[in-house]
């Protein structure tokens, strides 16, 4: 895959690149640039890999990966144009920022990806949608893809699509975290130590997320089994019903789309 060049070393940039070191890429194949010199060398030292300035990154690099805030994106493609060659790839992880936006300010027919990442890729278990620009080509597509294949999943989609990604899996986590909170708390409410809450609360999550990936089977299949008739789970998922969650559950993903496309108008 030649050198990638991680542009913005932050929590996203520090994943992806702890991601790719233990997916076996040779941290001689990867250099960072980071805005806080401090941190910068303290990455450098922590993975042994080369950090850089923007421009020397950029002309090293076979393929860049942009990780900079959507607010620093222009800056950052000011610094490197000059320096983005024919055959390059240069991958955008920031949100909001369209293709469109990335190929208006590189030169004349680069290779763009835009992705939507998502946090759990913290921990390897990342869901990222990924999207083509009008110059790549699937060979650089698949080189996207395998970047970010190192901590976590991918699927590839047309980029209309990626609003309805950032709603689903983007901002995903912070949905499930918001019902975590609330049924520890409700937990501590009928007497439990919130200790023992949190305990029984994230393994009931873990658990059901596992049944859901292994077993296969539709989500209704699997709420079902566990409703028994006149039971505590109907008792309690009627209180859901009446109170319009899933309702509201899909008014906020639509709320969270609506925003990324906003978001994604003013950049491009």
């Amino acid at each position: 895959m030649g050198t990638t060049a991680i542009f913005g070393a932050g929590v996203m940039g520090e994943t992806l690149l702890s991601g790719l070191l233990r997916s076996g890429r040779d941290a001689g194949d990867l250099v960072i640039t980071e805005r806080n010199p401090e941190r910068a060398a303290l990455l450098a030292e922590k993975y042994a890999v080369r950090a850089l300035s923007n421009a020397e990154a950029a002309d090293l690099a076979d393929t860049l990966v942009l990780v900079v805030k959507p607010q620093d994106m222009e800056g950052l493609l000011d610094e490197i144009r000059d320096h983005v060659r024919e055959g390059n790839t240069v991958v955008s992880l920031a949100a909001g920022i369209t293709t469109e936006f990335l190929e208006a300010r590189l030169p004349e027919g680069s290779s763009v990806v835009r992705v939507m990442p998502n946090t759990p890729a913290l921990v390897d278990q990342g869901m990222a949608g990924i999207s083509p620009g009008r110059h790549c080509t699937d060979a650089h597509l698949s080189e996207a893809e395998a970047l970010l294949s190192s901590c976590g999943k991918v699927v590839r989609l047309e980029e209309k699509h990626l609003d309805a990604v950032t709603a689903i899996s983007g901002s995903g986590p912070a949905y499930i975290f918001y019902v975590v909170e609330a049924m520890i708390e409700a937990g501590v409410v009928l007497g439990l130590p919130r200790a023992t809450a949190t305990e029984l609360v994230v393994q009931t999550l873990y658990g059901a997320a596992t049944m859901l990936k292994e077993t296969h089977e539709h989500p209704t299949v699997l709420r079902e089994q566990v409703s028994s008739p006149g039971g505590t789970t109907v008792a309690a998922l009627r209180q859901l019903d009446d109170h319009k969650v899933r309702a509201a559950f899909v008014n906020a993903m639509e709320a969270a789309a609506a925003r990324s496309r906003q978001l994604a108008s003013g950049h491009v």
